[in-house]
């Protein structure tokens, strides 16, 4: 995996516009490494890994067994990829990795919480379209494909083969459409998708890594801000709204300021209501 620091926003903007059909994906710590959450999840509470596919089976099977309570329509339980985005959605852990057509919402999703030293992730989709393992040139994107019957079991479930495919489910939700996304689904649980993708011959690398210092978060966020780019427009309902009101907290209109201070001074001290 090719590593770049960066030290501008500019510099990130230069580099991602350069990579046209790219998928993205921010991390808030650079330090992380890149699995998914049910990986975290099974490393936390399940040392044993032999364990690993049962556990997962076991998770949709309880998922499709009790979600159709509450969904007019229990179609999506049916599909593999739907339903794990069904359960991604609502936040249960899965080997599914969030990506973006967007490398401007993953560098949101890389600092809006971000202390220190953030990641995006640019994964080289249009070579891995046509690209297969090394150990098996036959495990093509569209071999191992999740939204063909069966499939999911045969080239993910059983945890054996360090696969990638990446695309979209057959229906996508409102989120996944305001965020441009896309998911990336490994064929093993027990590596980081870097490490997986290591198994892919090419000329050219598959996965770059831009580290963004953290010194970079407060121009980046106000340019993103700039694009429209905020959990109000990213999750477009009032959830994300709400969670938009975060980085509200941040922004700092001068002119705004400046006038409501004068109005306290005026007031001899005591803000009015309804003042910013």
């Amino acid at each position: 995996m090719e590593v770049i620091r960066l030290s501008q926003w500019a510099e990130f903007v230069a580099h991602t516009e350069s990579k046209p059909g790219w998928a993205f994906r921010g991390e808030t710590s650079a330090q992380w490494p890149l699995v998914s959450s049910l990986t975290r999840r099974l490393e936390t509470y399940c040392a044993d890994r032999s364990l690993w596919p049962l556990r997962e089976a076991r998770a949709l099977r309880v998922f499709r067994r009790k979600a159709h309570i509450y969904l007019s329509d229990r179609v999506a339980l049916e599909d593999d990829l739907r339903c794990l985005a069904l359960m991604q959605h609502h936040g249960a852990p899965t080997r599914l990795l969030d990506f973006t057509k967007s490398p401007y919402v993953a560098a949101f999703f890389a600092l809006e919480d971000a202390v220190a030293d953030a990641a995006v992730y640019a994964l080289n989709t249009p070579a891995l379209w046509s690209a297969a393992p090394s150990f098996d040139p036959a495990l093509t994107r569209e071999r191992i494909d999740p939204r063909v019957s069966g499939n999911f079991e045969r080239y993910f479930l059983g945890n054996r083969a360090p696969v990638v495919w990446f695309g979209e489910p057959s229906e996508m939700d409102r989120r996944l459409v305001a965020q441009s996304g896309l998911f990336v689904l490994p064929g093993v649980l027990d590596q980081p998708l870097d490490s997986i993708l290591r198994g892919y011959a090419g000329r050219e690398p598959m996965i770059v890594k831009y580290v963004l210092p953290a010194e970079m978060r407060a121009p980046a966020m106000q340019s993103l801000y700039r694009m429209n780019i905020t959990n109000s427009t990213l999750f477009p309902d009032l959830e994300g709204l709400a969670r938009s009101a975060a980085h509200e907290l941040e922004v700092v209109w001068e002119r705004l300021i400046e006038e409501y201070r004068d109005r306290v001074a005026a007031d001899g001290g005591v803000p009015e209501r309804g003042s910013p």
